[in-house]
């Protein structure tokens, strides 16, 4: 039985937002749109924005809201009690009877569909205005879930309208200019999926924090999704490469194990009038595993992708598994209303300038820095005197806490994670964030001063002081195309995705060892090895770090593996050149276990590394397992554009022993259209580049060490620090050489070394030599970028340098 004030839910369509709000109307639309390919939605109905606006008329609320509400705004009335007040009224009014009964009738009718008499529903919000393009109420108005009986319905629908009107969305109308009166609410009513038995989470078609538009990013916990959305748990984290979804076998690029320490389950003791959820610890069994499986986290990406597509923009959604029959459920889709109000061209730049002590770090929520006096909050209660420009630092935060987030500096947590609420209106306010830290509360002082950075990557870091810091306006649009390729050297995974918008014709250098030492952290051979591994406390924490692999090689591979991916993410289908693994054997013995296998030497710099190691019994099957991630990388992940680079290669006839080792596990020039290049940063690669052209596809010049090597001067040495200058004659000539051979040969020849970012007349020099491309780090892509255009226009234009070889 239905009518213009209880609606079906597959009646409804986008068409219908002024009656029944975004979030309603987009379940509609899922439901008839989606529903018969495959995306599965709990069926329900909603009350209607009509059915709101009789309830008002019916108990006379009108007169009474409107001069509460103008107290208010007269500051003759604080917030507090104003909402509460309002609130009241809502709570002590009954249906219209031809309502309730369309209500209880629509409530039969699911449960008749169901098979069950009083069917479990969920019972949401949604205000008339909420998901718009430009704001989102999300989260503000309640959720009641797991409501059973026809009474109980009812009285969760009255709550659901007197959450129109908590103190969070009062105060986020007025910051957005909505009237009150005009914002009517909608109920919507589905059936209760078991997530107490399974799981929930929230997915998004961006990524959040950067707005690179070719991933889904999902968050996942057990149990109900409260503890998701007002963060009081740490959720694992999937990504997802769209362009690869049905073109690579499993095309995620991040799987981080969250905490997950809690979780909101089903209350079957609970009264009848009271909540009937309650929070329990999990297991040590579900803290230590993944929510989700890859087959699980494809199948979520495949929906988000089809309804991003269905609606044309950038999604937000919300999902459950059901415990009790393992399926899985989209409950929400809403528009994602913050990065998709930035542009693609345009964008800040924040770089910190200053270093200080690093009190506490967690997931970076924007990418500004921020600086202020500490406000340590430990409860809402405290938050009256909070002062304007502070940090707010806490345990967690919910939608009462948003008057005071919108006068905080910045905001700090123990716990949440990027989906959080704290994470969630933080980017709405334009705030940075860091987190799920832990510990935040408890080593932060009250009063004490902060610098809390979140452009530094994935990881947001709270410094202690007041740091220096600039903001760079850029305008990619601007930006000039160069003749010479311009690329990117990448070494974090955590920063990958920051950098997505730089024009960059790809990846010239991304470093394996800088993956290995700050994702991995464990000496590969210990790994294969383990039973020479002495040291007790390194033997603890490599069980830490490989707990729930069966092998502990598995571990490198995969960790390593998704570390790459996920550094090749932003630039497909462009080229991405990985280096394999060029630690000195110092560095590697700084690694977790990597005392047992490395002997000193007098100098690393030029003893036991690069090419030579791969092939030595005394770190060959530590390469074999540097083959398997960059096979799982290429093959299995689909990240084909991914170019195999060989470091510090001393003969030709040790280039023919690697290229025989990577074939021997799977990485074979030529195969599956694999390109293998080679460092040339030895005398000896340039002085017989014709042989070593003729093994490999590709040279990238690393003018650190080719510089070293060419002056005989350790680029260590702090004493001979002004002697080391690739500017220098020698060296410059040897480069010109290389790349006079390398297009000889019919190869591209690169540089990835640090020489172009610091010295742009250095650039200037490799430009007019007619270098292939230019591999620059992030920081000073844009303005070595200039520089590069313009020495290619004036080339073009006649004779004349900066710089003779």
């Amino acid at each position: 039985m239905s009518g213009p004030d209880v609606l079906p839910l597959e009646e409804l369509g986008m068409a219908d937002v002024p009656r029944v709000g975004g979030k309603n109307a987009s379940l509609g639309e899922l439901l008839r749109a989606l529903g018969g390919r495959g995306v599965r939605v709990p069926g329900g109905f909603a009350t209607s924005a009509d059915a709101y606006r009789a309830y008002v008329a019916a108990n006379g609320i009108g007169p009474r809201l409107g001069e509460l509400l103008a107290a208010h705004r007269s500051g003759r009335a604080g917030l507090r009690e104003t909402g509460a007040a309002v609130r009241e009224l809502f709570l002590g009014g009954a249906f219209p009877e031809d309502t309730a009964e369309r209500i209880r009738a629509a409530y039969r009718a699911l449960g008749a569909r169901t098979g069950r008499a009083d069917p479990a529903v969920a019972v949401r919000s949604n205000a008339t205005a909420e998901d718009l393009p430009d704001a989102s109420f999300a989260g503000q108005q309640e959720t009641f879930l797991d409501v059973v009986g026809e009474e109980a319905l009812l009285e969760a629908c009255r709550r659901c309208y007197a959450s129109l009107f908590t103190d969070r969305a009062i105060t986020y109308r007025e910051l957005k200019g909505f009237d009150h009166l005009a914002v009517a609410l909608s109920v919507g009513v589905q059936e209760m999926v078991r997530a107490d038995l399974g799981a929930f989470g929230v997915m998004f078609t961006l990524d959040t924090e950067t707005g690179f538009p070719d991933v889904v990013v999902v968050s996942a916990a057990w149990g109900l999704g409260e503890t998701v959305v007002q963060g009081s748990v740490d959720p694992d984290k999937y990504v997802v490469f769209k362009p690869l979804l049905g073109a690579a076998p499993a095309p995620v690029v991040e799987r981080t194990r969250g905490a997950k320490l809690q979780k909101m389950v089903r209350d079957d003791d609970a009264p009848a009038a009271a909540p009937r959820t309650r929070l329990v610890a999990t297991t040590d069994r579900e803290r230590r595993a993944f929510v989700l499986d890859d087959a699980d986290v494809l199948r979520l990406a495949r929906w988000a992708v089809q309804v991003e597509e269905h609606y044309g923009r950038p999604m937000d959604l919300e999902w459950a598994e059901d415990g009790s029959t393992g399926e899985l459920f989209l409950l929400q889709a809403r528009p994602e209303t913050v990065q998709a109000r930035r542009g693609r061209t345009r964008f800040t730049v924040h770089h910190l300038e200053g270093s200080g002590p690093v009190l506490a770090s967690g997931a970076a929520i924007g990418d500004v820095i921020a600086a202020g006096p500490a406000r340590v909050v430990r409860s809402p209660a405290d938050v009256e005197d909070f002062p304007a420009g502070a940090v707010l630092v806490t345990g967690t935060t919910d939608p009462d806490w948003v008057p005071v987030m919108r006068r905080a500096a910045a905001v700090v947590t123990d716990h949440g994670g990027p989906t959080s609420h704290a994470a969630i209106v933080s980017r709405e306010l334009g705030l940075p964030a860091v987190v799920g830290t832990g510990d935040a509360t408890a080593v932060v002082a009250d009063g004490q001063e902060l610098t809390v950075s979140c452009a530094e990557g994935e990881r947001g870091r709270v410094y202690a002081g007041t740091l220096p810091f600039r903001a760079e306006e850029v305008d990619l649009g601007s930006l000039p195309r160069t003749r010479t390729a311009i690329m990117v050297n990448v070494a974090s995974p955590d920063a990958a995705l920051r950098w997505w918008r730089l024009p960059a014709d790809g990846v010239g250098l991304a470093r394996m060892e800088f993956v290995v030492n700050s994702i991995v952290q464990v000496h590969p051979m210990a790994l294969v090895r383990p039973e020479r591994v002495a040291d007790e406390a390194d033997r603890r924490r490599i069980a830490e770090l490989t707990e729930g692999f069966e092998d502990p090689g598995e571990y490198f591979v995969q960790t390593l593996a998704l570390g790459l991916a996920k550094l090749a993410a932003p630039h497909h289908p462009r080229p991405v050149v990985v280096r394999l693994s060029d630690f000195k054997s110092n560095e590697y013995a700084h690694l977790v276990g990597g005392a047992a296998f490395e002997q000193a030497e007098e100098n690393p710099m030029l003893g036991f590394r690069g090419a030579s190691r791969y092939y030595d019994p005394r770190y060959r099957e530590g390469f074999a397992l540097e083959c398997r991630a960059l096979r799982r990388v290429r093959e299995h992940i689909g990240f084909r554009n991914v170019v195999v680079m060989v470091p510090f290669c001393r003969t030709p006839a040790e280039a023919d022993r690697v290229l025989a080792e990577m074939a021997a596990h799977g990485l074979e020039r030529g195969r599956e259209g694999l390109k293998v290049y080679m460092m040339c940063e030895i005398p000896s690669n340039v002085v017989l580049a014709e042989q070593f052209a003729a093994r490999f596809d590709g040279f990238s010049i690393g003018s650190n060490d080719l510089t070293q090597l060419v002056l005989g001067v350790d680029r260590d040495a702090e004493a001979l620090r002004a002697l080391f200058d690739e500017r220098d004659e020698a060296v410059t000539r040897m480069i010109a050489e290389a790349i006079r051979k390398a297009h000889a040969a019919g190869i591209p020849i690169g540089i990835c070394g640090q020489g172009p970012s610091d010295h742009p007349d250095f650039a200037e020099f490799l430009v007019r030599e007619g270098i292939d491309s230019i591999s620059l780090n992030p920081d000073s892509f844009l303005r070595t970028a200039r520089r590069i255009a313009e020495t290619g226009r004036r080339l073009a234009a006649g004779p004349g340098s900066t710089m003779d070889a």
